[in-house]
C-alpha cells in the first residue's frame, strides 16, 4: 500500500503554498505564543507548519504515522508512530503546546489522543486543535475515506472537558487569511456559502463554505 504522503499529499495533488506560513503566524499571534516555547505537532505530515512555527522562534518537534514524514524536514526532529495504537514516545509534562490540524477526526478512538496529549503537556500547557466542522462539511466529509469521527462545536468542547482540560474555547473558522485581517467580511461569506457548489475548486468559495473548528484548552 502506498504511503498517504505520496498519494494524498504529493506535490502534484497538494502543491506547496504560503498558506502554512500565514496560518502559523495567525495562531502564534492569536494565542500569544512566545519564542523558545516547546511545541509538538501531532500528525505533522510534510512538516510545513512545524517549519513555520520554528521560524517564529518556537522549539518544535513532530510526530506522524508516515515513515516518509521525517524526510521532509532535515532540521526538525520528526518521529514515526501511530498514537492510536501506542503511547506518544515522550515523557510526562514535556511540551508547552500540542498542536494538530485535520488529525483528530481520523481517530476511531479520539479519547486516546486526548489522554496522551494531556499526559505529555506541561501543567498550564496549551492544546490547540483544528478539525473540520461537521455542520458545514457533512456532504463531502467522507470523500476522505480515512475520516472516522466527525466533530461539532459541542462534541469538541465535551471531549476536552471530559478529559480534564480547562479554559476550553471552540469557535468556527474560515481558512481565508483575508478574513483574519478583516473579520467583518465573514458576513459576506455567510451570505454566499449556501450557494457555493459542494465540490468547487475555487479556494475562496470552497473555504467560505467549508469551515474548520479551532479549539483552545489548557492542562489543569
Amino acid at each position: 500500500m502506498s504511503d498517504y504522503l505520496k498519494v494524498v499529499y504529493s506535490e502534484e495533488n497538494r502543491a506547496y503554498t504560503d498558506y502554512p506560513k500565514k496560518l502559523a503566524k495567525y495562531l502564534f499571534d492569536t494565542f500569544t505564543m512566545k519564542s523558545k516555547t516547546t511545541l509538538l505537532e501531532i500528525g505533522c505530515g510534510r512538516g510545513e507548519m512545524l517549519s513555520n512555527f520554528k521560524d517564529l522562534g518556537l522549539n518544535v518537534q513532530g510526530i506522524d504515522l508516515s515513515p516518509e514524514a521525517p524526510s521532509f524536514q532535515q532540521n526538525i526532529t520528526i518521529k514515526v508512530a501511530n498514537i492510536e495504537e501506542k503511547k506518544l514516545p515522550y515523557e510526562d509534562n514535556s511540551f508547552d503546546i500540542i498542536y494538530s490540524k485535520s488529525v483528530l477526526e481520523h481517530f476511531y478512538y479520539p479519547e486516546r489522543y486526548m489522554k496522551e496529549a494531556y499526559r505529555v503537556l506541561k501543567p498550564g500547557g496549551i492544546l490547540l486543535t483544528l478539525v473540520p466542522d461537521w455542520e458545514s462539511n457533512y456532504k463531502i466529509y467522507f470523500d476522505d475515506y480515512t475520516h472516522r469521527t466527525p466533530f461539532t462545536k459541542v462534541s469538541l468542547e465535551d471531549i476536552l472537558k471530559i478529559h480534564n482540560f480547562k479554559d476550553v474555547n471552540v469557535y468556527k473558522f474560515r481558512q481565508l487569511p483575508l478574513l483574519w485581517k478583516y473579520p467583518k467580511l465573514n458576513y459576506i461569506s455567510n451570505l454566499i456559502a449556501p450557494f457555493v457548489p459542494i465540490r468547487t475548486e475555487n479556494k475562496f468559495l470552497k473555504w467560505s463554505r467549508e469551515l474548520m473548528l479551532i479549539s483552545y484548552a489548557t492542562k489543569r
